[in-house]
């Protein structure tokens, strides 16, 4: 019987995001197919979001779908309603939402499964049958077919290799064997074993998971310090939701987390846990989502987009490090991971665990107001102490004639760390030789031709690059301004601390994880497993080594430059700063010997170091909150910012004039609604070739009215020539 079909086409054109209607001739398609159909003049694939059994139109003028593309509908209901909501909150197309469930490879059929030949025996054949025929001198023949008896299916070149080709090949002559092509699924981190052990909780854990398996809210925070076993909870509530037959996910915020967490879960529950991030080759990120849609993983673990992993009877959504921004996509589609995953929580009556040990401003106020369910670890496992945080000035170091970037008290603890045999982490949020390359002579910066910031010198390769939009220059021998052969470096980066560290202990092997050093497949991993089975004394790392890594022999912890988040133009600066030196000072002391933290800094006495050093998220949050209410920052307020960017300064400029405008005369009659509204440059003016203005405001929490009012001048104004993108509550505002 003939059906019509719904379909949104794979095009993220405004003028395209709407609703094609095809028709099919069975009634054996569902939501959710990918189909591929006559567009135009081009076939194009589609989404079927709804199959009818009548049409308004005529049937002769309804054109029919080319072919289905999935053996299985790629979508599920759920997905599909989690993708509306993201259409209706992001205000981004249909295709553009529906394009985040899917793996980028499966569109287009750039990814294919993976098959291999495989041997088996002829069903009802006779063994001694089989063996009388074979003459006593095919001995590999006898011996091949006795191994395909005992072993099933075996793979042809597994068997080849075993007793020859002309074996195999004499034993499918004869007709006895029959060699046929299977899809074999394709695994990452393969040589992570699963970690078997499981621990028996304290009565603390166990009353955390008590709380949040009986609380009737659905969302729950563990504030709980860090090494204090908040993995085991998330663990023992993983296991409580698969037993009951549902599914998981487990979200961490950083690829080079993932296969720790990969191998406890592997070692709890097999083959249930599925990876998915963007470092998997195609092959392998396509072959896990199929385990996951097809059923044969329970568990999908993952950084951000595995919140969009095809689960059914999803149970539990775990988000580890809760406070981290990199939750947040600053690309389009902007979204929260956290907003997405309370929806889809809402579709599947599931339960969220959010954990850290410093949340959010804005978590902890609604577990304060009893929005969440809150729980508390307040020691750490076995009561070990948290790491004692020495403060180092480093105006007093210079004025001793110490130009090095590690104090006399650093260098005092590293010696005492390597001669006992302990490991060592440094921290320092830079990577390269040094920030800027700086003439000694005229003062010019060497500054990125497609962007508007100074270009980091890379000794490695000898280049200048652009952290912002990856350009690479060979390194100058004089000043391009100028022609002064006298340069200078400013700032230093993670590839300038490890040649002084080699210098200083030239007997230590060290090892840098930063995003130059972990660009290979499995880069994280490799430095990770290297790091944690003593093969390296010290680790020196950006903040991809502060969070959630536990390294039992790192006892000492060096934060070389505490101040770098602190003074940014940023209203979160403050409380980035106070999570990155928690986070990357809980590295140390985490097994039976006491951890030392050594913190560099040239503002000892600022107060959100003093609240840091004694772990005083408390007293930190209460300060925080009582300032962020009294300017009308988020969370009381939500921050709006327009962008708008263009190849031409002018044009750039006149969009923004024009837009401002239009806006200004609804700011005039909701002046209520608002706690600011302000037109400029943006911090970065100029980011890959095109120059940059923004319009800035603070109004109402959840405003959906001037939420709907920006998104629709960003909808007016933008063109071919000229981009207004819209980001609510951005993370970087720069």
């Amino acid at each position: 019987m003939q059906v019509f079909l719904d379909v949104i086409v794979d095009l993220s054109h405004s003028e395209t995001d709407k609703i094609f209607e095809y028709s099919y001739p069975e009634n054996d398609i569902e939501n959710g197919c990918r189909v591929l159909v006559p567009f135009g003049k081009k076939e194009i694939e589609g989404f079927v979001i709804n199959v009818k059994n009548t049409s308004e139109y005529s049937p002769e003028k309804i054109k029919p779908v080319i072919k289905i593309l999935d053996k299985v509908p790629a979508l599920t209901k759920e997905t599909l309603a989690l993708a509306k909501f993201i259409k209706e909150r992001y205000h981004v197309t249909f295709a553009q939402s529906l394009r985040l469930f899917l793996p980028a490879e499966m569109r287009k059929g750039r990814v294919k499964e993976k098959t291999a030949k495989f041997v088996s025996v002829i069903n009802g054949i006779d063994k001694e049958d089989c063996l009388s025929k074979i003459k006593d001198s095919a001995v590999r023949q006898k011996e091949a077919l006795f191994y395909l008896f005992e072993n099933n299916e075996v793979s042809l070149a597994v068997l080849s290799e075993k007793f020859g080709a002309s074996a195999v090949k004499g034993l499918e002559k004869k007709g006895f064997i029959q060699i046929l092509d299977k899809e074999i699924l394709r695994s990452p981190y393969v040589s992570v074993s699963g970690e078997t052990l499981k621990i028996n909780l304290t009565s603390a854990q166990q009353n955390a998971v008590k709380s949040i398996s009986e609380t009737e809210k659905t969302v729950s925070l563990i504030h709980g310090v860090t090494g204090s076993g908040k993995t085991e909870i998330y663990l023992s509530l993983i296991e409580k939701v698969i037993n009951l037959g549902k599914t998981a996910i487990m979200l961490v915020p950083e690829i080079s987390l993932t296969p720790q967490m990969l191998k406890k879960l592997r070692g709890r529950f097999k083959d249930d846990a599925a990876i998915i991030h963007s470092g998997l080759s195609a092959g392998e990120r396509y072959d896990e989502w199929m385990r996951l849609r097809l059923k044969k993983a329970k568990i999908a673990i993952g950084a951000r987009s595995a919140i969009f992993a095809p689960l059914e009877n999803l149970g539990l959504i775990v988000i580890d490090e809760e406070h981290d921004s990199s939750y947040d996509s600053e690309s389009s589609p902007r979204y929260s991971t956290l907003e997405v995953a309370k929806e889809r929580a809402r579709l599947s009556t599931a339960k969220i665990v959010l954990g850290s040990a410093t949340p959010s401003i804005e978590s902890f106020l609604k577990a304060n107001n009893g929005e969440y369910n809150l729980v508390t670890l307040k020691e750490r496992i076995n009561k070990r102490s948290l790491p004692d945080i020495e403060v180092v000035d480093m105006k007093k170091e210079i004025r001793k004639g110490n130009s090095s970037p590690f104090s006399s008290a650093l260098k005092y603890e590293l010696e005492n760390c390597l001669k006992n045999g302990n490991q060592a982490i440094l921290f320092l949020n830079q990577r390269g030789y040094s920030r800027n390359v700086i003439c000694s002579e005229c003062g010019h910066v060497q500054k990125c031709t497609s962007c508007d910031v100074s270009l980091t010198y890379h000794r490695e390769d000898e280049s200048l690059l652009c952290h912002y939009c990856g350009a690479k220059f060979k390194m100058i021998k004089a000043c391009t301004e100028c022609g002064s052969p006298y340069l200078r470096y400013g700032g230093i980066g993670t590839e300038k601390i490890v040649l002084e560290l080699k210098r200083l202990y030239p007997e230590a092997k060290i090892l840098r994880m930063d995003r130059d050093s972990t660009q290979t497949k499995e880069g994280h991993f490799k430095i990770l497993k290297e790091f944690s089975e003593k093969k390296a004394d010290i680790l020196v790392g950006t903040q991809m080594i502060a969070k959630g890594h536990d390294f039992p022999s790192v006892t000492l912890v060096g934060i070389l430059d505490a101040d770098m988040s602190l003074h940014f133009s940023d209203f979160r600066s403050g409380e980035r700063t106070f999570e990155l030196i928690t986070q990357v000072a809980g590295r140390s002391g985490r097994a039976e010997e006491i951890g030392k933290v050594v913190l560099q800094t040239y503002s000892p006495e600022h107060p959100v170091l003093q609240r840091a050093i004694k772990y005083d998220y408390e007293g930190f949050y209460e300060q925080e909150i009582s300032i962020r209410k009294a300017t009308g920052f988020p969370p009381f307020t939500d921050i709006i910012r327009i962008l708008i960017t263009a190849r031409e300064d002018e044009k750039a400029l006149l969009t923004t004039k024009n837009v401002y405008e239009e806006f200004s005369e609804y700011h005039r009659v909701n002046l209520n609604k608002f706690k600011f509204l302000g037109c400029m440059k943006a911090p970065l003016k100029k980011l890959q070739e095109k120059f940059r203005y923004q319009i800035l405001m603070r109004v109402d929490k959840n405003d959906e009215e001037t939420r709907k009012k920006v998104f629709a001048l960003a909808d007016k104004y933008t063109e071919k020539t000229v981009l207004v993108s819209v980001e609510i509550n951005p993370n970087n505002l720069s």
